[in-house]
This record gives structure tokens, sequence and C-alpha cells, in this order.
């Protein structure tokens, strides 16, 4: 049975927003012999571009009916977590990434995620839907272009039009048939102000990035005892916003966002980095409550820090 019959696409993203998206797409799953999304992801890992990161290599991720068999529709949805502070310019700060100063986005998209998706199931018998927030085998930027949210830059972030990339990504697989929108076309023309700002040369080309050598993978995803010495950190202890920062769409229309959780914790914005190179465990605990950063374990964000007032000794 088409079950188109018991929800139209407009009632879907009408109730998305509500639950306080700020951007909603819909996009078809085709019965695709060729793909070339699967084609630079399959390239993207032979050059080993995914460091340690072994779950990028998951097979489940080259075809989304491998999570959900039924899926005939995916609702992507985006979150603008953008707030206006600014970091410190002392060199005795650390820097963290905007998407880590506030509460974790997954804790955030999930509740927002798991309402759109109890709607959605109580809407027919028959109507099936799971939700991933960055926590499955989903090309979730892909999916964010196929819907019409925004296109995938030169840097690998997902750039919109009404946000730039201050924003984060979840989608909803159903098996509902669903009137998809338009994919977004790519706006990012001849700028390569990402490229050229990066100051360890991470992006190889327009639309590879290169984790080896990327400071934010280094910082958040990197086990090893010693951060590598050729890779200059320039202040960063948690992710980098470096090629975000310089992006023309960002510079002209990140706006505030309207989500609290997302207000930072006021440690976050500068913290001190003699303070991280000793913290405590149950500093740690205490001071990254239902934060993202939790990703980062108090011996790496130790040696983070540690690092980069190595570095600072070294070139002063």
């Amino acid at each position: 049975m088409n079950k188109e019959c018991f929800i139209k696409s407009f009632e879907v993203k009408e109730k998305a927003l509500s639950c306080g998206f700020h951007q909603v797409g819909i996009a078809a799953v085709e019965e695709e012999t060729t793909d070339g999304a699967v084609t630079h992801l399959q390239r993207w890992l032979a050059k080993g571009y995914h460091g340690e990161m072994a779950w990028m290599a998951n097979p489940l991720r080259l075809d989304i009916r491998a999570c959900m068999p039924e899926v005939k529709s995916v609702i992507a949805v985006a979150l603008n977590y953008y707030t206006p502070h600014q970091r410190p310019e002392g060199e005795e700060y650390g820097k963290i990434s905007r998407y880590g100063w506030g509460r974790d986005y997954h804790k955030v998209l999930n509740k927002k995620l798991k309402a759109l998706t109890r709607w959605l199931e109580g809407q027919g018998e028959e109507i099936q839907a799971r939700y991933y927030a960055d926590t499955g085998p989903i090309q979730d930027k892909v999916w964010a272009q196929r819907a019409g949210i925004g296109w995938i830059g030169k840097n690998g972030n997902v750039i919109t039009r009404e946000y730039g990339s201050w924003v984060f990504l979840g989608e909803v697989l159903t098996n509902l048939v669903l009137t998809p929108d338009k994919p977004h076309t790519a706006h990012c023309g001849t700028c390569t102000r990402c490229i050229d700002a990066c100051p360890t040369k991470a992006i190889t080309e327009p639309f590879v990035v290169d984790a080896n050598r990327c400071i934010a993978y280094h910082t958040i995803e990197n086990r090893g005892e010693e951060l590598p010495k050729d890779i200059p950190r320039e202040g960063w202890i948690a992710g980098c916003d470096i090629c975000q920062d310089v992006c023309p769409w960002n510079e002209r229309f990140a706006k505030e966002t309207d989500v609290l959780d997302f207000q930072p914790y006021p440690w976050n914005i500068a913290p001190k980095l003699t303070e991280l190179a000793d913290i405590s465990d149950p500093e740690w605990n205490k001071r990254f409550p239902a934060s993202a950063l939790r990703r980062i374990k108090p011996d790496m964000l130790r040696r983070n820090a540690r690092a980069m007032l190595k570095q600072l000794s070294v070139d002063g």
C-alpha cells in the first residue's frame, strides 16, 4: 500500500518546524544502480583519509536501505547552533569549537527527532520511522543536500543560505512515500577561503578533507598518547572552526540561535591552557556536564592542552 495516503509532505514539515527544527526537507530514496556520493566515499576511504575512524568504513553507510530496508523517504532536519560570542585573543587560552560550547547537541536533537518520529508513527499503524542524529551509518550531509537543506561546501560542511554552516543535522527514515524537495545546488563558486585558511592543508582539494591533517580530528578523535608534531594547532584544544570562520556564507548569514541549550557554558569560551593541562578527572566530569566535549576524555584534554603549551614554549 502506498502510505502517502496517511499523511502529506507539508504536514510532516509543519510538524518538524513545530518540534523546533529550523529547517526541514524531504528526499526520496531511489532504486539507484550508481551513486556519486557512494563513489566519493569509497575513494576517500581508499586514500585512508578517515584516519582511525573505522566506523566511517561501515558498509551500511553505502546504502541507506541497510539501515532500514523499507525506507522510501528521508526527512532531513537542521538546527542552528550559532551564538555570537567571541574567543579572547590571548595565547594563554585554549580554543574550543562552537559546536561544543553548550549542551550536547545529540541530546537536543534526539529529543526533537523522537517527538517527530513518534508523531509520524501515530499517524497510521503501517507507518514506520527511525531517527538518527550523527549516531548511525547515515551520510547525513548527502541527505541534507538531497533534501534541499543546503549544499556540501569545499570544506566538507553543509552550508545553508539561512544560517551558513552553523547547523546540526538529523534525519528520520520512513516507509512513507512523500513528495521530495529539489536537491540543493552548490554555491561555493570559485571561493577558496576555507582551503587557503587551513593551516595544516587538510583540505587536499575542493570537497576532500584528509582527517590525518585535520586539527579537529586530532583534538577529538586521535586516541594516541601524543599528537603529531607536524600538525600546527593554532591554539585549538577541542575541535577547530577555522574553515567555518572564514566562510563568506557564515560571515553574512550567521544568526544567533533561539535554542537556549546551545548558549555556551561560560568556561568553554575562554578556558586557560594551564588549567586544562592539569584538570583532574572529577573536575573534567563537573566542568563538562551533558556536553559533546565528553568525547574528549580527561587524558586527551590534558594531552591537547599540554601539547599546545609545549608548542607555544618552542615558538616563543
